[in-house]
């Protein structure tokens, strides 16, 4: 199972960073078509889409890496009691908003399941509003990952995360 995670790490990362480097491309090639009088309209919707996949699997794997930011002014003078219920307190706020994330964005893609992308046939809308259920379903896992890594560190459930 820890394989098939770490695969599935893997593909996110290339995936999230593929999907940016494909959003400036055609965003760089619309712009030179469009100096030439030739637009290509579709670059910025493509890379619209290419935006909303980049930027969900980019906040998992930078969630998975502590690179999101953090303010930790209050928090870190507290006693270390008070800063791991406080941990413990933020954990379960971000379950709770992920969990609502991915309610609505399933309830938003089923919604928007007829509407055509931009007007291109046979392109739904839901390959992008796809993106909001999906990223916070991966940024769900790795936050109960991270949950269970801090229960196991402190004490409070079996050995330590290898």
């Amino acid at each position: 199972m820890r394989r098939l995670y770490d695969h599935l790490l893997k593909l996110e990362a290339i995936l999230a960073g593929t999907f940016l480097i494909l959003m400036v491309g055609l965003i760089f090639t619309g712009g030179v078509a469009r100096m030439m009088r030739h637009p290509l309209n579709w670059t910025i919707d493509l890379s619209t889409c290419f935006f909303a996949w980049g930027c969900f699997l980019c906040a998992d794997v930078a969630w998975r890496k502590n690179g999101l930011m953090s303010i930790d002014l209050l928090a870190g003078r507290a006693p270390e009691k008070v800063q791991r219920a406080l941990a413990y307190i933020n954990y379960l706020l971000i379950v709770l908003f992920l969990g609502y994330l991915i309610h609505t964005g399933i309830v938003l893609s089923w919604v928007s399941r007829a509407r055509s992308f931009q007007g291109i046939p046979d392109v739904s809308y839901s390959w992008v509003t796809m993106s909001l259920p999906v990223g916070a379903a991966l940024m769900l896992v790795t936050t109960v990952l991270k949950v269970r890594e801090a229960l196991r560190r402190d004490g409070l459930l079996g050995r330590p995360f290898p």
